[in-house]
């Protein structure tokens, strides 16, 4: 069985991702979704996946797509909604990481499916996006505001009334895409102690492992210094990541929550999720975890579909 490893970075999660899979008795090839293309001339399916000439992947895992034009990406996601039409099992689909890349949407999807997630705007209006900070602030609230398509805690920054003092938002033109993407800022309990958020890991439906993201500073993600503490599947976590990865049709899926007064919010849904950190604090090995999945429940699917 050989399975294309979709991926821009070959590195620790794709060489966990490799073992696994020969534990499995597959063959895990790492291939960048930028060297595939459409010839529909090289073969009846008219994709070329490099490293499998005219055959097609018995399945692909997505462990990440490298930034570039918006027509350069929207093909890369073509050719995962072209392998799931031609019956190759995707994990996850491209549907799924369009859905969670875009925060606006999943903000969207996780108000429709009633999960508890902090209040959320999303504008290209800079009129709109300052009475926004405005109300908020003159309300007591901060702002984080984030790049719609950002990862790793990387641009973010608070507006509104940050510790007492009013932050307004930037010009524009400073801001990513310009586009004004908002989520109310959720304060710590105890500002005397570090802060913290919880990273769960949904795998086929079902939380498998949690992990406290813990630092003084008000960004809690690993890339930023955060410091990584296990944490038990309490019944509040478990049902609010499943029912965030749920709303999002996600095979697996890191979703970020964090305490409020509200009860347990989510902030974020993760659809090409790292899990070094989280391996840290966990007994199991996740990547098993995950191409056990993937063979076990998400190509018994496709067979189903096939028959």
């Amino acid at each position: 069985m050989r399975v294309a490893i979709f991926t821009d970075e070959v590195g620790w999660h794709t060489r966990q991702l490799q073992a696994a899979l020969r534990l499995r008795g597959a063959v895990g090839r790492c291939i960048d979704l930028a060297d595939c293309h459409v010839d529909t001339t090289a073969a009846w399916h008219g994709l070329v996946i490099p490293g499998f000439g005219r055959a097609l992947p018995d399945a692909a895992l997505v462990r990440g797509i490298a930034a570039g034009s918006f027509e350069a990406v929207t093909k890369r996601l073509g050719v995962l909604h072209a392998l799931r039409a031609l019956g190759v099992p995707v994990y996850n689909e491209g549907q799924a990481i369009e859905r969670s890349v875009d925060k606006s949407m999943t903000s969207l999807l996780l108000q429709a499916a009633g999960v508890a997630t902090p209040p959320t705007w999303a504008t290209e209006s800079a009129a709109q996006a300052q009475r926004i900070v405005m109300r908020e602030s003159a309300a007591g609230h901060a702002l984080v505001l984030k790049p719609l398509f950002g990862s790793q805690g990387k641009g973010l920054m608070r507006v509104g009334l940050v510790d007492g003092t009013h932050v307004p938002l930037p010009p524009m033109q400073q801001v990513a895409g310009r586009l004004a993407y908002l989520q109310r800022f959720v304060p710590q309990a105890d500002a005397t102690r570090p802060g913290f958020d919880w990273r769960v890991l949904v795998v086929g439906g079902r939380a498998i492992t949690a992990m406290r993201r813990v630092s003084p500073h008000w960004i809690h993600n690993v890339a930023q210094g955060a410091r990584c503490e296990p944490a038990p599947l309490e019944d509040g976590l478990v049902q609010a990541a499943e029912a965030a990865a749920g709303a999002l049709q996600m095979d697996y899926a890191g979703v970020d929550l964090i305490p409020s007064p509200q009860g347990i919010q989510v902030l974020e849904v993760n659809g090409v999720a790292a899990w070094r950190g989280l391996q840290q604090v966990t007994r199991f090995n996740i990547a098993q975890a995950l191409v056990a999945d993937l063979m076990d429940r998400k190509m018994a699917q496709a067979l189903q579909r096939r028959a």
